[in-house]
């Protein structure tokens, strides 16, 4: 254990024991802090962040509003208070054969957690991400190992960070940056005891490395690592037939900001039926036509050109795009191609996320043929049909195949774009995500870094406010056998 990494959890610890008794309205009123502190960035923090990444202004301007909207989510989410599942059942001592206890439960926050920033989000999964929001905002300390991608706009926010924490009085280890870009760094964070619970956005090889770790402590801990897919879409022959701009439309999908989604459409299956042929000359002309762009970083690039070189080359594989000269090392140019299904089942390397503007089209024989390439597959973040509500039917099987192995199933519309909002499930799973039950999106994001504890016949003085009889909050209640719930004012979440 280095001394930086014992140091750091030390203070992340003790400031926890002060932190998770601090009222959710304080909390709230932290994160309505750190949004405005990083509006107050400007154009600065947008300027910084695009040369770090070549992502576009219009792109980072769009993901500052989203990370700043979530943080303020979170503070709603807060000062509704029924977060926390407060439920009570009411004791009776007279009933026979013993007396019943007064059992009350809700939920805690477990303690230091630590973030891991992603290189495809500077600011909204990163620093002052959807992770570090719902961490703080569930009453844990974080500790962010900022990327090594984007290191200036991970200190520009983790100053604003700060700059809230002491503009609402509170300790600065509440909060803290580790800018060592090590891989023995992270380690160290993971494997140390006081560690709690760990977030991670990035590949399978990084989440699964981090998984394996904490499960080799001698306390183990959860690692909620959302590590990507290949998210397939399937296309009912209807959609084919009679969709005019299903082409436009997925091209502009797969190469939507040079492919570094996670939910990137990186396997499109298909019946071979009336106008097929045509489909796939029209999403090769769109695809074609997408112009190279610079993408993330270097080590971005190269893993791109590798691994799309590795699928290009597996039996059966049939490049339908020329090949595009990528001047620069950071430039990645969009590719498409096409296999039958029975040698996309047999290779294990197709069904590999090519992270970057690339896709694979799958072509069966039948709807036998599509089920099977559908079961081939491992979990997924996101799963999509586009057909007529009418096909749905005939191809239940199917659909039913890839309900079993997604987080999000989508009719009619492309996985890229992830709607902030509480009914969100970003996550899938395995390998998608190391636990299909929870979320990284959204305000159910919180429930990765709480757990409950019951309480049994207690004194009320000593209960926590949210399970006194005296609450207004949205409580379950249990009296005489009795179940209800009181309501409070619902509230609707902004998104980006």
């Amino acid at each position: 254990m280095t001394e930086r990494s014992d140091e750091v959890l030390k203070r992340a610890d003790k400031a926890f024991q002060v932190y998770r008794t601090v009222s959710p309205q304080k909390r709230a009123e932290l994160l309505y802090a750190i949004a405005e502190q990083i509006d107050q960035r400007g154009d600065e923090l947008i300027t910084i962040a695009g040369e770090e990444t070549c992502l576009p202004e219009a792109r980072l301007k769009n993901e500052r509003g989203r990370t700043t909207n979530q943080l303020r989510a979170f503070a709603k989410l807060l000062e509704a208070g029924d977060w926390v599942q407060a439920t009570i059942d009411t004791g009776d001592p007279e009933r026979k054969p013993a007396p019943k206890p007064d059992l009350r439960k809700m939920l805690f926050p477990v303690g230091p957690v630590i973030v891991f920033g992603a290189s495809n989000f500077p600011l909204a999964f990163s620093t002052a991400g959807g992770d570090t929001a719902s961490a703080l905002a569930s009453g844990c300390t974080v500790v962010v190992k900022s990327h090594p991608a984007h290191p200036k706009t991970s200190t520009v926010v983790a100053g604003a960070i700060r700059a809230a924490l002491k503009h609402c009085g509170l300790g600065e280890d509440i909060f803290q940056e580790v800018t060592d870009t090590s891989i023995e760094a992270g380690q160290q964070l993971v494997k140390h005891p006081l560690t709690k619970a760990v977030a991670f956005t990035g590949s399978f090889t990084g989440g699964k490395a981090l998984f394996d770790l904490a499960n080799q402590r001698e306390e183990p801990i959860p690692v909620f690592a959302e590590m990507g897919s290949i998210n397939p879409v399937v296309l009912l022959p209807g959609a084919i037939r009679d969709n005019k701009n299903l082409p436009a439309t997925l091209a502009a999908s797969v190469v939507l900001g040079v492919g570094q989604f996670c939910t990137n459409p990186g396997l499109l299956i298909a019946v071979d039926t009336e106008g097929f042929a045509s489909f796939l000359h029209k999403l090769s002309v769109e695809v074609a036509q997408a112009v190279p762009g610079n993408m993330l970083h270097t080590g971005i690039a190269a893993n791109y050109k590798h691994k799309r070189a590795e699928a290009l080359k597996q039996k059966g594989v049939m490049r339908l795009t020329e090949a595009k000269v990528e001047a620069t090392e950071r430039l990645g140019a969009p590719a498409l191609a096409l296999v039958n299904a029975r040698d996309f089942i047999a290779s294990t390397v197709l069904k590999e996320e090519v992270f970057g503007p690339y896709s694979l089209i799958v072509k069966c024989e039948d709807e036998t043929e599509l089920r099977q390439v559908i079961e081939s597959l491992q979990g997924q973040l996101t799963a999509t049909v586009f057909g007529s509500p009418e096909e749905l039917p005939e191809y239940k099987a199917c659909i039913d195949s890839l309900h079993v192995r997604c987080g999000r199933l989508i009719f009619n519309g492309v996985p890229t774009g992830v709607e902030v909002t509480k009914a969100m499930q970003h996550g899938g799973p395995f390998p998608a995500s190391t636990d299909s039950r929870f979320t990284s999106v959204g305000t159910d994001a919180i429930y990765r870094f709480v757990r409950p504890v019951c309480y049994q016949d207690f004194p009320e003085q000593f209960l926590p406010p949210q399970l006194k009889n005296n609450n207004e909050l949205n409580i379950l209640r249990c009296v005489n056998g009795t179940w209800t719930r009181n309501a409070v004012e619902t509230f609707n979440l902004q998104q980006a």
